[in-house]
């Protein structure tokens, strides 16, 4: 990813521009008040993974009767804790907190520290890994926090701030100047959805999550990348624009996913040679260079050869723009796109898909971090698997807390939920119902499939 290193701790304070601003003193500003005011809303984030290894599987099959078939399932093996840092800060004052979705990826256990030394374990409300954003809270309340500024109005050139713990020096300042905004940086799933927005403030691992301030003290930002040789600054960080966070701490309250808008094209970049054989006078918008059948691109009459110069009023300036563009758009909302088709303009109305979140990434609030109530990561059985397990329903487990309920009764990654106490599973939906409303301290049936087999065992859930 072109030497993009997650950092894994930010911190950025920021308060309303009321109370706050940047005073400049011979000619620079001085952060003094700023720092001031805003530090006591932003913490450290402190997770904790278990690691165990990877449960061996016996090679007797169904030779074995049942009987003793589970003293030969996989056990978990003695584990160890991994532990990280990051950043974070309060957006509200009954304890909900954003930082960086890589912050707390997989931890077990996450606890946050403020300035003034006040420790809380904090919870995973939902994860928005394509922005890498994730939205935590502490049970707590009258707790400061920080104002979210309109990203849109930053400018090239503004001075800004961010505080953090880099390599643990805690709650660190550094300050320099918007370098640029609007930067597209492909993850490893070569998705593009966030306008980063370019700095050369000092930062480092130990500060991602943390706030990205402007003059007045508002967050613009939220630390997320640096561009890197040694491992350390040279003058290139990223952060995610506090409008994409906007949204998504909207969404992840709301119905615990981020869903965007989805268009159904594969694009490409627009060079001097193909804006002269296009018919453009320079290089710009997106080339469809492939469209996804019955998607809302292909069902607009958008094709192949077509280049995309403006959606829903945006100006497509490179194709990187285009994602940014479409991610924003509410699915279902209808807009037009300005498109170039053999030489000429012609404008295209379409209705946005949509690009659906992570569901299978939600913790309840009180639970492990992992997994909610039981401890589990579930997505819906597709159909091959139904098929071939002779299974009309039910939720693959994908990843288990070490030390959950559904660990302690022996379910492993690659098992196939489909009972719970009396009731059968269908999808992640009921599965999500029926667990909410378990009992605690009580014994409940629990039936899955492994390899096609089915079992029964028990489990419980502890208040």
């Amino acid at each position: 990813m072109r030497n993009i290193l997650y950092l894994s701790l930010v911190i950025i304070l920021s308060v309303p521009a009321a109370q706050v601003s940047a005073k400049p003193v011979s000619g620079l500003p001085d952060f003094t008040q700023l720092i001031d005011q805003t530090s006591p809303a932003v913490v450290k984030i402190s997770t904790v993974t278990r690691v165990s290894r990877n449960p061996q599987v016996m090679p007797y099959g169904q030779q074995i009767p049942e009987i003793f078939r589970h003293l030969l399932e996989p056990r978990q093996m003695p584990r160890k804790d991994m532990h990280s840092m990051g950043s974070g800060f309060f957006i509200s004052e009954d304890g909900y907190l954003l930082t960086n979705n890589h912050v707390v990826d997989g931890a077990d256990q996450i606890s946050v520290r403020l300035v003034d030394r006040r420790e809380f374990d904090a919870v995973v409300v939902g994860v928005d890994p394509r922005s890498d954003l994730a939205l935590l809270k502490v049970d707590e309340e009258g707790l400061p926090f920080l104002t979210l500024a309109d990203s849109d109005k930053l400018k090239i050139g503004e001075w800004v701030v961010a505080i953090g713990s880099p390599f643990g020096l805690e709650f660190s300042a550094s300050a320099g100047i918007v370098s640029a905004m609007g930067r597209s940086i492909p993850t490893e799933q070569n998705e593009n959805y966030v306008p980063f927005i370019q700095t050369d403030v000092a930062i480092n691992p130990g500060n991602s999550g943390g706030p990205l301030f402007n003059l007045d003290g508002e967050v613009v930002g939220v630390n997320s990348q640096i561009y890197t040789k040694s491992g350390g600054s040279i003058g290139l960080s990223f952060a995610i624009p506090s409008n994409t966070a906007k949204n998504v701490i909207a969404q992840l309250k709301d119905k615990g996913r981020v869903d965007r808008g989805w268009l159904g094209v594969v694009i490409q970049e627009v060079d001097r040679d193909l804006a002269q054989s296009f018919g453009l006078d320079k290089p710009g918008g997106a080339l469809v260079a492939q469209l996804e059948p019955g998607g809302p691109a292909d069902n607009a009459g958008l094709q192949v050869g077509d280049i995309i110069l403006k959606f829903n009023g945006t100006a497509i300036m490179a194709s990187g723009d285009l994602p940014h563009a479409v991610g924003s758009t509410a699915p279902g909302d209808k807009v037009s796109m300005l498109i170039v088709r053999k030489g000429k303009e012609k404008t295209l109305k379409v209705e946005v898909g949509t690009l659906a979140g992570d569901q299978g990434r939600i913790a309840s609030s009180g639970s492990s971090s992992l997994g909610g109530r039981l401890g589990v990561v579930v997505e819906n059985v597709d159909d091959r698997m139904k098929s071939s397990w002779k299974i009309d329903g039910g939720v693959v487990v994908r990843d288990v807390s070490t030390d959950g309920p559904a660990a302690k009764a022996g379910v492993v990654p690659g098992d196939v939920i489909v009972q719970i106490g009396y009731e059968d599973i269908a999808d992640v939906s009921q599965y999500e119902s029926i667990v909410k409303d378990l009992p605690t301290d009580t014994l409940i049936p629990i039936r899955f499939f492994r390899e096609g087999r089915p079992t029964f065992r028990t489990i419980m859930l502890e208040k």
